[in-house]
């Protein structure tokens, strides 16, 4: 039995169920479970939802919410069309901007591969269009059932940041973290600020104050 096997009987002996990506790996003996559950959703139509789906659902936490299946499109992607979507996305994740044979950032001793991902799944009509379709990495690949995906504007400036050397990299983390930084430290001061007047000091004051 393969892992794709042991996880759609894992799901279906405890439908309803909230179950951890910890338990579905040890099930499926794998570490790409995600792109096993993208599967039973997209190509046979399990009703398999994560926090993107229900808000009472944490990160890590998935659950089958009835046996019933919802009908499938049938998978359309051809070799031509994988090569050129590829070729458009320049061989590289359109997430973190890794290319094929870079690092695993879960698994040092394992090289990413690059998947054709659907932007909208096919479990919520997503088609097989080629504006629908993009390159991923394994590893982003993975968690992606896991996280809200970020803007489009963002996914450029990541994968941007993600080719830059070590060193470049570190003036933006430094940069982003002072910044955060003097916002949280404004949040404390305007906080403080407005409790020594009872929270009745005009906002200019405050403005005045915090600057």
């Amino acid at each position: 039995m393969g892992a794709r096997d042991r996880i759609r009987s894992f799901f279906v002996e405890n439908v309803g169920k909230v179950l951890t990506t910890v338990q579905i790996r040890k099930v499926g003996g794998i570490s790409e479970y995600g792109r096993r559950i993208r599967e039973l959703r997209d190509e046979e139509g399990f009703q398999i939802k994560s926090l993107v789906d229900r808000a009472d659902l944490k990160p890590g936490e998935y659950v089958l919410e009835s046996l019933d299946r919802k009908p499938v499109l049938a998978r359309t992607i051809t070799p031509q069309l994988r090569s050129e979507i590829l070729e458009r996305n320049g061989f590289s994740c359109q997430l973190c901007g890794a290319g094929p044979g870079d690092p695993d950032p879960f698994n040092p001793n394992r090289k990413v591969r690059l998947h054709i991902d659907h932007i909208k799944p096919i479990s919520q009509s997503g088609t097989d269009d080629r504006d629908n379709l993009r390159v991923l990495c394994s590893a982003c690949n993975q968690v992606r059932s896991n996280v809200q995906p970020p803007s489009e504007t963002a996914l450029n400036v990541l994968a941007k940041i993600r080719k830059l050397s070590r060193t470049e990299q570190r003036e933006i983390f430094d940069f982003l973290k002072r910044k955060f930084q003097t916002k949280e430290k404004k949040k404390v001061w305007t906080e403080r600020f407005c409790w020594k007047f009872n929270g009745s000091a005009p906002a200019d004051k405050v403005i005045e104050f915090v600057k």
